[in-house]
């Protein structure tokens, strides 16, 4: 039997992803994650497995500097990507359409969408990359008609005040690769928990951009402050609380 290059390639592809491990619950620190210098930009590997609703889960963060070359442009063929802007200001472009996300600006990604990401700030642009493969069949037309890709800036959310801070609402939507995807932003004014803890089948990404948090998970403590993570497996007690008496804030997204 003869095999081609791409068929090759396709069963390594294959068997790597067969080895990939469970993505497991805790803290992920910043200051830890590997530096990669490559030419005008350095990226941070982060994790990569596999989780409860996909067969493959990959995060790095990578920061271009001023006048960097944008991203080369391409399309993922089967894998849906969040982006999400730590500081500085991007421009996105999707199939030759163009927009601007400043910081906490937020990418939802379609697969098979061409498109690249610039550096267009004065200071060095930093943004988070989560890419993902669901378990169940993509459904390309369920992603299109829940809106497509998505590019919201912070600025263009109505923050909604509560008794302890308040929230933003990014979107809360079926995607291509899941049957649902919801992200928010938290903001904690004094010291305390967010609510009571609790668990439920999807499973969470909590991303720090300000102040310091304590989060139990299953039973164990775990601490993060800005650029840190919390990841919690699906199911899994878990609760959030605000250290101390200075604001804090931090995404929130989940999926199923």
């Amino acid at each position: 039997m003869k095999f081609t290059l791409a068929s090759i390639l396709c069963l390594m592809t294959f068997s790597a992803s067969a080895q990939l491990l469970p993505v497991k619950s805790g803290v992920f620190k910043w200051q830890d994650h590997k530096v990669v210098p490559n030419g005008d930009r350095v990226g941070r590997p982060i994790l990569e497995g596999v989780s409860a609703h996909f067969e493959y889960l990959e995060m790095h963060a990578t920061t271009q500097d001023v006048g960097a070359k944008p991203s080369t442009a391409h399309a993922n063929e089967d894998i849906e990507e969040l982006v999400i802007v730590k500081e500085g200001v991007m421009e996105v472009t999707i199939a030759g359409k163009s927009t601007i996300l400043g910081t906490n600006g937020v990418l939802s990604l379609m697969p098979m969408q061409l498109h690249s990401l610039k550096n267009v700030g004065d200071t060095p642009l930093t943004y988070y990359v989560i890419r993902f493969r669901s378990k169940k069949q993509m459904d390309v037309a369920r992603g299109t008609a829940s809106g497509g890709s998505l590019m919201i800036n912070a600025d263009s959310l109505a923050f909604k005040p509560s008794e302890i801070g308040g929230s933003r609402a990014y979107f809360d939507r079926p995607t291509a690769m899941c049957e649902r995807l919801e992200m928010h932003v938290t903001t904690l004014d004094k010291k305390g928990p967010s609510h009571e803890p609790h668990a439920h089948d999807e499973t969470e990404i909590i991303l720090m951009i300000s102040g310091e948090t304590s989060m139990t998970i299953a039973g164990k403590e775990y601490s993060a402050t800005e650029g840190d993570f919390y990841f919690i497996e699906s199911r899994l007690f878990h609760g959030i609380r605000n250290s101390f008496d200075q604001p804090t804030s931090y995404f929130a997204f989940k999926w199923k």
